[in-house]
């Protein structure tokens, strides 16, 4: 194989990420239309996907923006296809993220593609390679939202509007978790660049636990609260209402026994 031809395939967009954005289409639809013989499921299927392919986007938001920067491995690992199944921790990138959701409605990427940071020079770099991905999801929430605040739902089935309302709080909770400045997430990596060597140091040991230490302290009741007020407060700005998003994971948990006030008619 030619280089050219090497570096062709290695963005060539592969049929993993394809397939999952068939299911988010094709359960979009579902959803839109009330095809399915179980909304809930379709509402399911609809938002996994979707939050699959944000994750996806996350990360190779991270994995080009690095490319741009000088790290000229990354088409060679695979992460400009767009493949979850190529990044380097799969159940930190894409199963730890899908199960946050399913138990508590959290919106938290994981860590994914590794990029070699000596290959690049600049600080700058740096901390734009760390906040590409949660921008992503910042760019995310403003798809999901807009239909809201453009008041552009008139005659949109109520499922559909649940669904993207929990999708957008998804993408809202990622961007605002991911830019915390706690080690392991981008928020760390956006200021770790100007950090003395002596703090890095210091730090790095804690890296591998940041994530699970924001999940941890989210499930303290007091702490949840605080965090999700303030997340409805924003969406609410957004014209996104708390029933919106509550009757969305309503639905997304189609396993549980549904609000009759959240009807997917």
């Amino acid at each position: 194989m030619t280089t050219a031809a090497a570096a062709r395939s290695d963005r060539r967009i592969s049929p993993v990420f394809l397939g999952i954005a068939a299911v988010m289409a094709v359960s979009g639809w579902a959803v839109w239309t009330d095809f399915a013989e179980q909304p809930g499921f379709a509402v399911f299927l609809f938002v996994t996907a979707a939050w699959v392919v944000s994750l996806c986007l996350h990360e190779y938001a991270h994995a080009r923006t690095a490319l741009h920067s000088g790290d000229i491995s990354i088409g060679a690992k695979g992460y400009l296809t767009l493949n979850p199944l190529a990044y380097t921790h799969a159940l930190l990138s894409i199963v730890l993220p899908v199960l946050f959701v399913i138990l508590g409605g959290i919106g938290l990427p994981g860590g994914a593609v590794f990029i070699e940071r000596g290959r690049i020079s600049g600080r700058w770099k740096h901390s734009l390679i760390s906040a590409a991905g949660p921008l992503t999801n910042v760019l995310f929430a403003v798809v999901c939202t807009a239909p809201f605040w453009l008041h552009a739902l008139d005659g949109v089935p109520s499922g559909f509007q649940y669904a993207l309302a929990f999708l957008a709080l998804l993408q809202v909770t990622a961007a605002i978790l991911n830019f915390v400045p706690v080690p392991g997430l981008d928020g760390y990596g956006v200021i770790e660049p100007w950090l003395s060597y002596r703090i890095r140091r210091q730090v790095e040991p804690f890296a591998p636990f940041g994530l699970l230490a924001v999940f941890g302290l989210l499930w303290i009741p007091e702490v949840n609260t605080v965090f999700f007020d303030a997340i409805h407060s924003l969406l609410q700005t957004l014209d996104v209402s708390e029933f919106h998003t509550y009757c969305g994971f309503d639905a997304y948990q189609f396993w549980q026994k549904s609000n009759p006030a959240c009807s997917l008619g």
